[in-house]
């Protein structure tokens, strides 16, 4: 029995070392970054990245046009073919 209760404290132990990190990682979470470093450090990501060329951004561009008029077409002709059936189906 007295093991038992002796498992039961280091289990209480246990939990209270969990609570007490959670509350740390909490108090790490409020803590604001300046408007200003924020700032700084979003420029500096920002420099970072490959930036496409106008040629590349044109032809991806085309690209997202041509592909969404494509999948639109098909989504209306898949309404219009499913209307029109269960229109004849059930009857107006």
């Amino acid at each position: 029995m007295q093991r038992r209760q002796g498992g039961d404290r280091t289990s209480v132990d246990r939990a209270a070392a969990a609570t007490t990190t959670r509350r740390a990682a909490a108090q790490e979470k409020r803590k604001r970054t300046p408007p200003r470093q924020f700032l700084k450090e979003v420029r500096q990501e920002l420099k970072k990245v490959a930036w496409p060329t106008r040629q590349e951004l044109v032809a991806y561009t085309i690209v997202v046009l041509v592909s969404v008029t494509v999948l639109t077409s098909y989504v209306f002709g898949l309404d219009f073919v499913f209307s029109k059936v269960v229109l004849n189906l059930f009857g107006t």
